[in-house]
């Protein structure tokens, strides 16, 4: 998808609201770890023109372009009014936001896009499942932690989704992200890649999509009578986000690739940078390969129901 093109379905998409209309809330999500994960946080650079905008828990990530902002995530619906204040104290406004890409349709990654998008009436792109789950309002029945009434799950419908291909460059302005279907965690998992430029010096970002072998009872990644094996899917998803170029990585909970350990530490030791670091994605793969062969495992031994 060009710029052209992009701008072409941002302009099919509902209006912003204006300045004399209130926001529309959605319902908030109720969850044993949802307050937690939607803790405010202050919003904060990554390198160049990329930022920070997510509640503690959550992350969310804005890009500046010459042509508008992307907006990475957008937490749960909760999240949304959170991740709007950050991106306005950053001196930005939230109607300047031209696209925003998902990188696994669950409530706590998803929830808030569709407020998201009513608000600044930006263009939202996922991967083809991750597009029908978004557009459903829940994972699809494929999704290892679908629920059989889908309520668990549910969040806000998205309007419109644009879909995405494995490797496609979606741009606005002078910046593309590039898309990485990672399925595993989610059938649509996707993880997004760009390159930051500042003082004359370029990084590749990685936006990690999760890689946990999480499901609900009755779900085997090995396979049974009503799903696939998507065990090697899963594997070949890992080496491909161990494999990118990686110079700054976030996961999709900032917990789980320890970001405020490394922010704090920046405050004291600011250069080099600690939230560079050439081997996060390495770190993030192998973990994510012991955890993903310890659920095999207990699957292939008859524990898991």
């Amino acid at each position: 998808m060009n710029l052209q093109s992009l701008l072409l379905a941002s302009a099919l998409l509902p209006s912003a609201a204006t300045p004399t209309q209130a926001p529309v809330a959605d319902p908030p999500k109720v969850c044993d770890s949802c307050d937690e994960w939607n803790q405010p946080q202050a919003p904060f650079k990554l390198h160049g023109r990329s930022y920070y905008v997510g509640p503690h828990g959550l992350s969310a990530v804005l890009i500046q372009t010459n042509a508008g902002l992307i907006l990475l995530d957008g937490g749960l619906p909760q999240s949304a009014p959170l991740i709007e204040g950050n991106i306005r104290s950053l001196g930005f406004k939230v109607e300047d936001i031209r696209l925003i890409v998902n990188s696994h349709a669950h409530y706590d990654h998803a929830g808030g896009i569709a407020r998201l998008q009513r608000d600044s009436g930006a263009t939202v792109a996922a991967s083809a499942s991750g597009a029908a789950a978004l557009q459903s309002g829940m994972p699809t029945p494929d999704d290892p932690q679908f629920g059989k009434d889908g309520k668990d799950g549910s969040f806000p419908k998205v309007s419109a989704v644009r879909v995405v291909k494995d490797k496609e460059e979606v741009r606005v302005g002078d910046t593309a992200i590039t898309a990485h279907l990672t399925p595993g965690h989610t059938p649509g998992s996707t993880t997004w890649t760009w390159k930051s430029c500042e003082g004359g010096s370029c990084v590749d970002l990685v936006y990690a999509d999760s890689l946990t072998a999480v499901a609900l009872d009755g779900f085997r990644f090995t396979g049974d009578k009503s799903h696939k094996d998507v065990s090697e899917t899963f594997k070949r998803s890992i080496a491909t986000v161990e494999a990118l170029p990686c110079d700054l990585m976030l996961s999709t909970h900032p917990s789980a690739s320890g970001l405020f350990e490394r922010l704090k530490r920046r405050e004291t030791a600011p250069a080099p940078d600690p939230l560079i670091d050439k081997q996060a994605c390495a770190a993030y793969a192998a973990n994510a390969r012991k955890n993903l062969e310890s659920r095999l495992q207990t699957e292939r031994s008859g524990a898991t129901k």
